[in-house]
């Protein structure tokens, strides 16, 4: 590229000129964030606090220098959530204005742990909850609370206690069951047998063995032999706000002797292909509320969510495969799998497809056709389902009314 060579002199002087933007862009973004409700704590665990507000639904980022178990202490009913987040110190100067449903919040020390308190500013609700590793340009963790509004404006003295309280998301988690194929598609086929009739067997039993427990809502895609669109499972699950999406298949090989079941989570180019999706138009009729109203903040945002998203269901997918393993279930030497399949795009709902066995193995048909081996396979999976929910790090559920001080 032609032009005059600049002398050394010039060069510094260009070098100093852009370090004097660089510290102007720096200050600027500071004075930003301290004005939409940003506070950064000293010598402490809990860095910061930040709100992103969008209508009827405002984000709560808090900046963390380590990981934490929280707890739900108010639950919003009385003008006011409350979280206790164990095991980390809180910064100091951690207090002020909020933003969106959050008038102002206040951060303490509380038993070994840190107190979050949130004033609300109308009447609202934790919709969901969760902790995000370092990841993604982000070297600290953090944990999310997603407000969304219930009621009207709150008094600024707080009213008595309620004694009915809110109307709120129903405490018991809810898991959506894909039988895989259906109607017009058979699926994969053996000798006895198609895949959709080995699936929808499965799912009604995993159905019972899940309702029996009493701990958990659940939802089929298909109860019968008819067709149901791939988009539609997801956005079924999406529309049901589901917490758990389990999509059954039964595998095929053109090697009769290859059997086992594996679980397939979604793959890094899925995960891309989702989020493009999503930015681009809503295929499967439901908005994935965000806080930004900026189309580059909605997009990190929307990455941090499925990063989140990815993960817990890759967490599900470790425990389910320790669960089948105890059972004596075969299962393929490599048996956690990753892909980009269209039941598994869902940003906001942790989702997995097990695949039951080789439907093209004459041992692996025998076990998908033999209702108390069903019945066991089954067994084991809604096992794995419990103990997923009961583990620490498990998505976190908005806490009952009668359990809201628990861990």
């Amino acid at each position: 590229m032609g032009g005059r060579v600049l002398t050394g002199v010039e060069r510094w002087g260009a070098r100093e000129w852009a370090m004097t933007a660089l510290a102007f862009v720096v200050i600027c973004t500071v004075a930003l964030f301290s004005t939409r409700g940003f506070a950064w704590g000293a010598q402490g665990d809990v860095l910061g606090v930040r709100f992103g507000a969008d209508g009827d639904r405002t984000r709560v980022v808090i900046d963390l220098d380590k990981s934490t178990q929280g707890r739900v202490i108010d639950t919003g009913a009385a003008g006011r959530v409350t979280l206790a987040l164990n095991g980390v110190a809180p910064g100091r100067g951690l207090n002020g204005g909020g933003s969106g449903l959050v008038r102002s919040y206040q951060v303490s020390a509380s038993g070994g742990a840190s107190r979050i308190e949130l004033e609300l500013a109308r009447g609202s609700e934790i919709e969901r909850r969760f902790l995000l590793p370092p990841g993604d340009g982000v070297a600290h963790y953090r944990y999310v609370v997603d407000l969304k509004a219930v009621g009207g404006a709150i008094a600024a003295s707080r009213p008595a206690p309620r004694t009915t309280p809110a109307p709120r998301r129903a405490e018991r988690p809810l898991i959506v069951i894909d039988a895989g194929h259906g109607g017009k598609d058979p699926g994969a086929s053996g000798a006895l047998t198609r895949e959709k009739q080995v699936t929808l067997a499965a799912a009604l039993v995993l159905k019972t063995e899940l309702e029996r427990t009493g701990r958990y809502r659940v939802r089929l895609t298909r109860a019968d032999d008819t067709y149901v669109d791939l988009y539609r499972r997801v956005s079924i699950a999406r529309q049901s706000d589901a917490d758990l999406f389990i999509s059954l298949h039964a595998d095929a090989g053109s090697d009769p002797a290859l059997r086992g079941a594996s679980v397939y989570t979604l793959s890094e180019q899925g995960a891309g292909r989702a989020v493009r999706e999503f930015t681009r138009t809503d295929n499967w009729h439901r908005e994935l509320h965000l806080p930004g109203r900026d189309p580059s903040v909605d997009r990190i945002l929307l990455d941090m969510t499925q990063r989140a998203t990815q993960n817990r269901s890759a967490q599900f997918a470790r425990v389910l495969l320790t669960h089948l393993e105890g059972s004596d279930h075969p299962l393929l030497r490599r048996s956690h799998r990753d892909a980009g399949l269209a039941v598994l795009l869902a940003p906001d709902v942790p989702a997995v497809l097990l695949e039951m066995g080789f439907i093209t193995n004459p041992e692996d048909e025998r076990l998908l056709t033999d209702e108390r081996a069903r019945r066991r396979l089954m067994k084991s999976v809604a096992d794995g389902i419990d103990r997923y929910f009961r583990e620490p790090t498990a998505p976190l559920m908005t806490a009952s009314t009668d359990g809201a001080g628990q861990p």
